[in-house]
């Protein structure tokens, strides 16, 4: 059987000398050999033991912890490699999307097309935008609407008309819709302003982004009763999509 001096530990796992001998003295990972003249001999075992750690220190346990769970004789080797998984699956998502922000903002620095705060509340009076960030916040928790706030800016204000326009566009579509709910147009319309939703808010509003929707689709009906589209009284409009959107969410898995 192989056995890994601290050296050659150190440049297969990526960790320095200083590291492994901490974990030594912790308890955390004990070479498998100590010869007599003190040198340390680490084996398969250890290896392995030393991966579960890596794994552990990269989703942020504490040493104590990663000790404590693998000391437990319950400990399930391969389980632990699902859960790493699935763990790591998700951080790389998060990290993918974190880069696609990135690039969006670089380019719209580059064209100076970048939107100000002031523009993602464009129609609005200026004694109303405070009040709306606030409910907002309070209905949806500060962070989201900040990172919200932060993926419309990085869209550039080409991208983000476009996006006003065809919503724009599908209420207006959905005028002409207006009657049953459930009927297969007004539905692709819904599906439509689901996509576009989701892309404004880029994909923040998952993983309960349906249940999210359909939320919008109330506060649509319950927040415009005084506005009008092509002439038709506001309130019929809104709670009607608002009824095509729970339609849609009830219907719908995503």
């Amino acid at each position: 059987m192989n056995k890994y001096s601290v050296k050659k530990l150190s440049q297969l796992a990526g960790v320095s000398v200083r590291t492994l001998h901490l974990y030594d003295k912790m308890d955390l990972l004990k070479p498998s050999v100590r010869t007599g003249a003190g040198y340390r001999l680490y084996g398969e075992k250890e290896l392995l033991r030393l991966q579960q750690i890596l794994f552990y220190r990269e989703l942020d346990f504490p040493l104590k912890e990663i000790c404590d769970i693998l000391d437990d004789p319950a400990f399930d080797l391969m389980q632990a490699l699902e859960e790493h998984k699935v763990a790591l699956l998700a951080r790389k998502e998060r990290i993918n999307t974190l880069i696609g922000t990135i690039e969006k903002t670089l380019v719209t620095l580059k064209n100076n097309t970048m939107l100000q705060a002031a523009d993602l509340y464009e129609g609005l009076p200026v004694e109303k935008v405070a009040e709306c960030r606030t409910a907002a916040m309070s209905k949806w928790g500060k962070d989201m609407i900040l990172e919200v706030e932060d993926t419309l800016r990085a869209l550039g204000s080409q991208e983000m008309a476009a996006m006003q326009t065809e919503l724009n566009n599908i209420t207006n579509r959905l005028t002409t819709l207006i009657g049953d709910p459930q009927h297969e147009k007004v539905q692709q319309c819904i599906a439509r302003r689901y996509e576009i939703i989701t892309r404004l808010t880029g994909g923040k509003i998952a993983p309960g982004k349906l249940e999210y929707f359909r939320t919008l689709g109330e506060l649509y009906a319950a927040d415009k009763p005084d506005v009008t589209a092509d002439g038709l009284p506001s309130r019929q409009m809104a709670v009607f999509i608002s009824e095509a959107t729970a339609y849609y969410h009830k219907n719908t898995r995503h």
